[in-house]
């Protein structure tokens, strides 16, 4: 087929595709959470929901679609249209997959859109408030006064806290053993008993058990202090020198119009920057992303952090049972 009539072909989808990227949104809009609905992830989407319908004049309907380290919810949104009305909000699992699963359904780079970060989530070392651990020193010096003796909860093997756990072990020469548990509510007896030495586990379900008095915290991750917890240090300010930290943000499939991917972008930008969206994020733990990232900026951010959880991975030798 000459080049000129393969161009009236495909001009008329093109056209239609920009007109439809123009008039966006025009019908309700999904956003799947690949965890259990009440967990921190699903309470920042279902928050952050209520703004974008305000925004965006329509409807939008947040599913929880768990199972698989998120990888579940995850596949779905990868297979689903390119045109911004199914979306992704996850955490940090998302860009560990690659490095912990083997047969991976999806590619977090090559299949997603990028859209916005919506806050740095650091992940909470704590212990029972009558534990004679006091700081992260003494866990490292109890670690090796007695090998193996010492236990960790993470919410899971292969999830951000398992890798910091591990990362902990490689960086100090000590020995600890991990229990995953299906969550820090699944966890917390053992903690409160003794059962377990400490856990690490997201901030925003610890801090509340902190500020009761429930829980002690030892250390935080990522590379600054939390504006809730200003009292606690940074895992590097401890003694062990590891910065990488969690997040929550929205992706789309692989392809979607950049009009809708920075329509999308703007919403987020202004619904987070809200006094009660910030006071969630706050309160809970996080930290709001101040300034507010373009979708270019988050995507290079992104896949920085693939690269780097998946190394942490390598490294620690930590794998999926």
């Amino acid at each position: 087929m000459p080049l000129s009539r393969r161009l009236l072909c495909v001009l008329p989808l093109l056209m239609a595709c920009a007109v439809q990227a123009q008039d966006y949104p025009n019908k309700p809009i999904r956003i799947f959470v690949p965890f259990p609905a009440g967990g921190g992830t699903d309470v920042v989407a279902r928050k952050l929901a209520e703004h974008l319908r305000q925004d965006l004049g329509q409807p939008v309907v947040v599913e929880n679609k768990p199972g698989a380290s998120g990888n579940i919810g995850a596949d779905q949104v990868a297979r689903s249209t390119p045109d911004g009305y199914t979306l992704l909000v996850t955490a940090a699992p998302f860009a560990i997959a690659p490095a912990m699963f083997k047969s991976l359904t999806f590619d977090p780079v090559k299949d997603f859109t990028p859209v916005a970060q919506l806050a740095t989530v650091p992940l909470l070392l704590v212990t029972r408030t009558e534990s004679p651990l006091n700081s992260v020193a003494d866990i490292v010096a109890a670690s090796r006064k007695a090998p193996d003796s010492l236990s960790y909860a993470s919410f899971g093997n292969g999830s951000p806290p398992h890798l910091v756990g591990e990362s902990m072990k490689l960086l100090t020469g000590t020995r600890m053993v991990h229990v995953p548990y299906k969550g820090g509510q699944a966890a917390l007896p053992d903690i409160l008993s003794g059962q377990i030495g400490f856990a690490i586990m997201d901030v925003v379900s610890m801090t509340p058990l902190v500020k009761a008095g429930r829980l002690k915290a030892l250390a935080i991750t990522g590379p600054q202090r939390a504006p809730s917890l200003p009292e606690v240090p940074t895992l590097s300010q401890a003694g062990v020198p590891f910065d990488t930290v969690g997040w929550h943000a929205m992706f789309g499939p692989a392809g979607m119009p950049a009009t809708v991917t920075d329509r999308l972008n703007a919403a987020v930008a202004k619904a987070m920057a809200t006094p009660d969206m910030r006071a969630l994020i706050v309160n809970g733990g996080s930290i709001p992303v101040e300034p507010a990232t373009s979708a270019a900026q988050w995507g290079r951010q992104f896949r920085s952090d693939v690269e780097t959880w998946g190394k942490v991975a390598r490294d620690s030798g930590a794998t999926i049972d």
